[in-house]
């Protein structure tokens, strides 16, 4: 994607897949891309690591979808849905690049007078950080659960998805 079109609609999965559990959004993401068809006015984003430079692909989105590892400090696989302001409250904790990426991106969308006007976080909390590409067998369980939980989100929107 040259992030010259953005959607309507954005389902954003950030993390560092290096990272085990870290990179649980964009599992997610991919997960929804092999199981899912979407309509034309939903972009899916693999996000990774990217900070500032996530605005490219998000300008413009009427509705934004972010999936990620959420450490709240929590017991591993607590689930965390967030909307909107308290997604700005969570990412003032900064517990990764990615997150204060995020951060970054909403507050200066709001700035320049271009805020998402409908902003939706879900995740998990992460039972492992170690280094390692693949997710904790606990987590792996959980893809299914977001990608549903992702659709049903989606659906709210008043958008059509498909198995």
């Amino acid at each position: 994607m040259d992030g010259l079109f953005t959607a309507e609609n954005t389902v954003l999965g950030i993390g560092n897949t290096i990272l085990s559990d870290e990179g649980f959004g964009v599992r997610v993401v991919e997960y929804l891309e092999k199981n899912f068809t979407f309509p034309e006015n939903v972009q899916l984003v693999d996000g990774g690591t990217l900070g500032v430079e996530l605005t490219h692909f998000v300008t413009g989105t009427k509705r934004l979808l972010i999936i990620d590892s959420i450490d709240g400090g929590t017991e591993p696989g607590k689930i965390f849905h967030l909307r909107d302001d308290e997604i700005k409250a969570h990412f003032a904790q900064k517990i990764s690049a990615h997150e204060i990426g995020i951060q970054d991106v909403l507050t200066m969308l709001e700035l320049t007078g271009k805020k998402i006007p409908r902003v939706e976080l879900i995740g998990a909390q992460p039972f492992s950080l170690e280094a390692g590409t693949e997710l904790t067998p606990q987590m792996q369980k959980l893809l299914p659960v977001f990608a549903e939980k992702a659709v049903e989100i989606l659906k709210s929107w008043g958008l059509e998805v498909k198995r």
